[in-house]
């Protein structure tokens, strides 16, 4: 008797076979998306919003991180209530300054607007 399996895996074969991906894509795909997802559950659990900084407010460097994981941080608010971008209870200018510089990094800051065009 022949095992039977999950309508999600036959519809996996079907799309593989449809474009034809050989066995290493279909791997190195799997690999990445589980790669991604690691990295979109690690960067989700330092998110502004934590109740660790009610004894001890957030300063430059979780200003800087949260920053940088601030475009992660949007997309989980649009789905969670309890998380948002920015850390409320924070030392002021320098919590500012680490989120301007950390977002500025992600998302490239200037340095593409000075690269000359052809």
């Amino acid at each position: 008797m022949a095992i039977q399996r999950s309508k999600f895996f036959l519809y996996l074969d079907a799309y593989f076979r449809t474009y034809n991906l050989s066995v290493m894509k279909r791997i190195n795909n799997l690999y990445v998306f589980i790669i991604i997802f690691a990295l979109f559950l690690v960067l989700s659990s330092c998110a502004p919003g934590n109740e660790k900084f009610d004894a001890e407010p957030a300063g430059f460097l979780m200003g800087l991180w949260h920053g940088f994981i601030s475009l992660v941080t949007f997309v989980i608010s649009l789905f969670n209530d309890n998380v948002t971008i920015y850390e409320i209870d924070n030392t002021g200018k320098l919590y500012n300054l680490g989120f301007v510089l950390g977002a500025a990094i992600f998302f490239g800051g200037g340095s593409k607007s000075s690269c000359s065009r052809k």
